[in-house]
């Protein structure tokens, strides 16, 4: 129960990496705020959460918006009274290359991943000051340490977490707040398929890349899920301005 009395608000909850790491949040003690755009899959991430004894809140939520990011803030304390943990998770993907982006796509990408992360941050911290504690952790990827093939959006949004997780660190370690990033590989979650559509590959032929990595496969959401929960607990009291990848080996070589 290395979460127990904590409360943690992570958007992008309602799937994927998010929603295993509020399911796992929830089984450390924590109680968990859920943000995003889906309701009706939220309320179920959260649902889910109750049924098996946890405590969970969705809120839905746009993190491009500065007005939906503060009210996710104000009513998590408003209901909780802290916020111990923002997992800043919310991000979209589009495989273009800088010529086939839209200036659409590309604001899309930069305002979920990078903008977000930083409203959501901004709202969060004053009440962390206060408290002279808290946990700050980013969803990066391992294409922002290194970059990838037709992502350059992506990897512009990923990269600059990282840095920005450095500067915060550097900003709000004196405060008592940790701040770091989670860099996945290839992790199974809706956006994997989604990205392979996206690519006019079969999906048998996208896992096939996955033997080139060290370990032979992708990952799975609960292995990421265990990463962040780390960097969120005590076990990191010590960490703070790091990019954590975990992605199998894939950025080794």
């Amino acid at each position: 129960m290395k979460l127990t009395g904590k409360v943690a608000l992570i958007t992008g909850g309602n799937s994927g990496i998010g929603s295993a790491t509020a399911a796992l949040f929830a089984s450390e003690g924590a109680a968990v705020v859920l943000t995003g755009r889906n309701p009706e899959r939220g309320e179920q991430v959260a649902q889910a959460i109750r049924d098996d004894g946890g405590e969970a809140m969705f809120l839905c939520s746009d993190v491009r918006v500065a007005y939906d990011c503060r009210q996710a803030i104000e009513r998590t304390l408003e209901r909780f009274g802290r916020i111990d943990v923002l997992f800043n998770n919310a991000g979209v993907f589009h495989p273009k290359t800088v010529p086939e982006c839209t200036e659409q796509e590309w604001d899309e990408t930069i305002d979920s991943s990078l903008k977000g992360a930083f409203l959501m941050s901004k709202y969060a911290l004053p009440s962390m000051i206060e408290r002279g504690s808290g946990s700050i952790i980013h969803t990066s990827s391992g294409w922002g340490v290194l970059g990838g093939d037709r992502a350059a959006a992506y990897c512009a949004a990923k990269a600059g977490l990282i840095v920005m997780a450095k500067a915060m660190a550097i900003d709000h370690g004196p405060d008592g707040i940790r701040v770091n990033c989670v860099c996945p590989g290839d992790v199974q979650t809706p956006m994997l398929p989604d990205d392979a559509k996206k690519r006019g590959m079969q999906w048998e032929d996208y896992l096939a890349g996955a033997s080139e990595r060290p370990l032979g496969r992708i990952g799975t959401a609960e292995e990421i899920a265990r990463a962040v929960l780390f960097l969120a607990s005590d076990d990191a009291s010590f960490v703070t301005g790091e990019a954590l990848v975990v992605d199998g080996g894939g950025t080794a070589g």
